[in-house]
């Protein structure tokens, strides 16, 4: 049967893609950080009608990714889901808040990646899925961390893409757009000082978009099919808002349509 690693399931995109992956006949290991408070995943198992192996993995400890990875054996998918959030500009954040943007959105995701690979290689098949964002297409007022972090990890997987692929792994990426979760809950929020007053227009834009957000079942429907397809392709949106947005930097070739669109949400 094959095997699926899947990180951050607590709760939203991560439970659903759980849930989604075992009802598609993949044996899923289901990674939380504290076991003690998965029990909305364990109620949706059961609600489901299937089994998962929950695990505890903090994703930003390195030994303990390296110690799953030996005790779980061959990983066939990996879905890099686990993330986190924050607000700020650059002039108020802080080292510390750079260093956890790019501790779970980037370096965790490269140190599980590539724990994995070894084995997909040796067996010929794998599929590694990773979670990001629009905010890893557009760079957004007051995401700059965020931004910046999935950004990064983009460019990783899609520099890794063409290397692995000859082995017969395929790498994809899964850009959500505002997606109703319990993920906001848990943004850093650094003090807003001079910049209260554009932050403030940021925040109430960004909450008139989650008010409209697509529901988080509906975009793991996306991350599944990444995960499952039989015709692989490097990036995936999991809405038409997600098209749209991301279509913003895709094809601005001088950068000025982004500025020009983002200007705006502050003003």
């Amino acid at each position: 049967m094959t095997l699926a690693l899947v990180t951050g399931t607590s709760s939203g995109i991560g439970l659903h893609t759980a849930i989604g992956l075992a009802k598609a006949g993949v044996s899923v290991i289901a990674t939380v950080r504290d076991t003690s408070r998965a029990d909305a995943l364990r109620s949706a198992a059961s609600e489901a009608g299937v089994e998962l192996d929950i695990r505890s993995l903090e994703v930003t400890d390195a030994a303990a990714a390296e110690a799953l990875i030996d005790a779980i054996g061959p990983v066939d998918i990996l879905v890099n889901n686990a993330g986190r959030g924050a607000v700020g500009t650059l002039e108020q954040l802080s080292d510390a808040d750079l260093q956890a943007q790019l501790d779970t959105n980037y370096l965790s995701v490269a140190r599980l990646t590539r724990l994995v690979l070894p084995g997909m290689r040796e067996r010929g098949h794998g599929r590694i899925v990773t979670v990001t964002s629009v905010g890893g297409a557009v760079g957004q007022p007051f995401a700059d961390a965020y931004c910046g972090a999935k950004f990064a990890v983009e460019g990783l997987m899609q520099s890794l893409a063409p290397v692995v692929a000859p082995f017969g792994i395929d790498v994809a990426i899964v850009e959500p757009a505002a997606v109703a979760s319990s993920f906001t809950d848990s943004v850093h929020r650094a003090p807003a000082g001079p910049y209260a007053e554009l932050q403030q227009a940021y925040l109430d834009r960004t909450a008139a978009s989650f008010a409209q957000a697509q529901s988080a079942e509906d975009a793991a429907k996306t991350v599944v099919e990444a995960a499952t397809t039989s015709e692989p392709r490097f990036r995936w949106q999991t809405s038409e808002a997600a098209v749209r947005f991301a279509g913003l930097s895709l094809g601005d070739l001088d950068g000025s349509r982004v500025i020009g669109v983002t200007s705006g949400w502050i003003r």
